[in-house]
């Protein structure tokens, strides 16, 4: 079991103001960071850690304080980043501790529609982000566009289908598919938001007062469906959840395609990342866009 190094907790302590915590536990569930609760007299706090020289954890920080401008609290929760640190490549962020359990998903999807609705409301004009961040532990470009077409293929799909493996699928494939997503989302209005970003079941919970909280984002400035296909992907969300997402934004004609569309991006990723079955996937996907 990998152990925070007594300097690592000597530097957080020092960082807080804190004497030695009471209490390190190794949190166990994600497989890009290390992670620990740590314990003080009068709080509790969450640690991730990685050492894979690269900023995961400054993208994370820099997504969360961005998530919380336009979060309401008394429906969704968003971690509060206490600290951020990076020492000999080594990078530490420092969060609150939310105790988290079984309940129903009503405020997750009212919170969310809300974040949603308060970020397009500050009238975003271009779409994109202005950090380099990651999807899993793939490269998510940053950059903008004034066009939302040119944003999810030259930022998000295009990079995507640039890495995937060599003559996976040849370039007249690749060309179709291209095409097929431009003509399918100019038929579109998107809806600009500050989107989560990676909002599949394991990066949500509800805390003790039943309010939704989301964490692990992979944030940038894109259309709202896109966060909702990727709640389709895996499964895991309730029908209380769309329904309150829905009553601020309700489905728009064509959706069932974009879902596929959308969620064609992590689709692609999970294929870079784990290859296997996810190739298969993808070819799925490109049937499926190809026959729209």
């Amino acid at each position: 079991m990998q152990k925070l190094s007594p300097f690592e907790v000597s530097e957080i302590c020092n960082e807080l103001g804190e004497p030695y915590p009471k209490s390190i536990e190794q949190v166990h569930g994600g497989d890009i960071h290390s992670a620990w609760k740590i314990e003080f007299a009068n709080k509790k706090l969450f640690l991730k850690r990685n050492d894979r020289h690269k900023n995961f954890l400054e993208f994370e920080k820099y997504c969360l304080q961005n998530l919380r401008d336009y979060s309401n609290e008394k429906n969704l929760i968003i971690p509060e980043v206490i600290t951020f640190r990076n020492f000999k490549n080594v990078e530490i962020l420092l969060m609150e501790w939310i105790d988290m359990q079984n309940f129903d998903q009503k405020n997750l999807g009212k919170g969310l529609g809300e974040m949603h609705l308060n970020s397009t409301e500050s009238n975003p004009k271009i779409f994109g982000y202005p950090i380099e961040g990651f999807i899993g532990l793939t490269d998510q470009l940053k950059g903008w566009e004034h066009n939302w077409v040119d944003c999810f293929l030259n930022l998000r799909i295009i990079p995507q289908l640039s890495i995937l493996k060599s003559n996976f699928l040849n370039k007249e494939t690749i060309n179709k598919v291209n095409e097929k997503i431009r003509s399918e989302l100019l038929k579109h209005k998107p809806i600009n938001t500050l989107i989560h970003g990676d909002l599949w079941s394991g990066n949500v919970g509800i805390d003790k007062s039943g309010r939704g909280v989301i964490f692990d984002p992979a944030s940038w400035w894109a259309d709202n469906e896109v966060d909702i296909a990727m709640t389709r992907l895996f499964g895991g969300f309730d029908k209380e959840f769309y329904d309150e997402y829905h009553k601020i934004f309700p489905i728009r004609e064509g959706f069932e395609k974009r879902i596929i569309i959308y969620n064609f991006y992590h689709i692609l990723n999970h294929a870079n990342m784990f290859g296997g079955t996810y190739f298969n996937q993808v070819k799925d996907y490109v049937k499926s866009i190809l026959k729209m």
